[in-house]
């Protein structure tokens, strides 16, 4: 009862429309089924007959007490491609526990890097298990789909959220643990230096980033001839080996100037460089704006502006297809377009 959690824990202008729940859900239609009633598993045997994708995130006997596995799926639309959301790899001694973004940020180490950068473990601020783990549940079940469009075959397709969350983290992380014997810890220094944090200037901070030989040099050459007589910091790999000095000698010298200086400064040297932003100034991007990232839509509630597509298609570009839906708004005009009655 009550839809999808998302509905409930940010602000909306009704009860069951929160913000969080209303950004992820545009352009989709609401079905409410209780399938616990046979009626409701009439109904959704139904969809699944004419459907391209069944997904869900309940764990495995779960959705097979409801009677709604891949076995039994499939046996409705061989040709359906399936996906598994779980929190744990069900071939695993966990995988019957119950995960979300706190757990699984504690589980691949996140709050302990997040403590090697400041002191005290904590996570990250946004929901980044989630969040990846549905973009890879995305692109895993597009797969699934291009090997259905040649071979004609559906599948079943496990998506983990520790297993992704793991995957993600030791992309840099692994280093020279990866090798036999090991090389080194499992960490990256450069991501978890104590001193990798925006730098400080004469009148507020700076987001700056003097990572290869030619960008070093260039800034070097305009700001600090002198570093250039040192050997210890000629290359990438000797700066590498030493990268807490590194930062903290460019955290002195940005505290010389004004961060409109140093921006412009930079950015004529083709040397990545930002202004920090809140959030509410993210929403106001000139660049953003200047590209019409924004799209507004008019829903029941008024108009609500939505962030955009931020892919470009030249044959098939992307839009924002409508307003979320209110939980079961469809479910009548579904139920009809599939023959059935009003009631599941």
């Amino acid at each position: 009862p009550g839809g999808d959690n998302t509905r409930q824990i940010s602000v909306g202008p009704e009860p069951g429309m929160g913000g969080v729940f209303v950004n992820v859900n545009r352009g989709k239609r609401s079905v409410e089924l209780d399938l616990r009633s046979e009626q409701g598993k009439t109904a959704l045997r139904a969809l699944v007959e004419s459907a391209d994708v069944f997904i869900h995130s309940m764990r495995i006997k779960a959705i097979a007490k409801l009677g709604f596995d891949y076995e039994t799926v499939a046996a409705i639309n061989p040709s359906i491609v399936y996906t598994n959301c779980y929190g744990y790899d069900r071939r695993g001694p966990d995988a019957d526990l119950t995960a979300y973004d706190d757990t699984i940020q504690a589980e691949c180490g996140l709050p302990v890097v997040q403590q090697m950068l400041n002191g005290e473990a904590s996570y990250i601020g946004t929901i980044i298990a989630d969040k990846v783990a549905g973009l890879t549940a995305v692109y895993a079940t597009t797969m699934a789909l291009f090997h259905r469009e040649r071979t004609g075959e559906g599948q079943e397709v496990d998506v983990s959220m520790f297993e992704t969350m793991a995957a993600f983290m030791l992309v840099e992380h692994a280093n020279g643990a990866m090798f036999d014997p090991p090389l080194g810890p499992a960490v990256y220094p450069r991501a978890v230096s104590p001193n990798r944090r925006p730098y400080r200037t004469k009148d507020g901070q700076i987001s700056a980033l003097i990572y290869n030989d030619k960008q070093w040099s260039t800034f070097v050459k305009a700001v600090q001839p002198v570093w250039a007589m040192d050997p210890k910091y000629a290359t990438l790999e000797q700066r590498a080996r030493q990268v807490d000095t590194v930062y903290a000698l460019l955290a002195e010298t940005f505290r010389e100037r004004t961060t409109q200086e140093w921006l412009d400064l930079l950015r004529s040297l083709d040397i990545p460089a930002a202004p920090l932003r809140t959030l509410d100034e993210l929403l106001d991007n000139p660049h953003l704006n200047a590209i019409n990232f924004f799209e507004t839509v008019d829903t029941p509630n008024g108009a609500v502006r939505f962030p955009g597509v931020p892919t470009q298609f030249s044959k098939t570009p992307g839009r924002v297809a409508g307003p979320a839906p209110r939980l079961g708004a469809h479910t009548q005009e579904v139920l009809r377009e599939l023959g059935l009655g009003d009631d599941a």
